[in-house]
């Protein structure tokens, strides 16, 4: 019998990542859900996310199973052409 391997799911932001780019997933009726932005508040237990097209999502703190810093995106590169 092979052993089995898990994911250990971590929240490793705080509230005084505001201003961070963050991914934070969530448990939501249909399973997980993710969500990657910059975090723009986290006030009375709900979080903010702005997303890169600019529209913002809102987290219940107590949904989430898992959240981390992630690096900004990469600059889209121009290359004339």
């Amino acid at each position: 019998m092979s052993p089995q391997f898990g994911a250990r799911l971590v929240v490793a932001i705080t509230p005084e990542d505001v201003g961070r780019r963050v991914t934070v997933r969530r448990v939501d009726t249909g399973g997980f859900r993710d969500a990657v932005g910059v975090l723009e508040s986290w006030t009375g237990g709900v979080l903010t996310l702005r997303r890169r097209d600019g529209s913002t999502v809102e987290i219940a703190e107590a949904s989430m199973v898992a959240a981390k810093i992630v690096n900004p995106p990469p600059r889209a590169s121009s290359t004339g052409g």
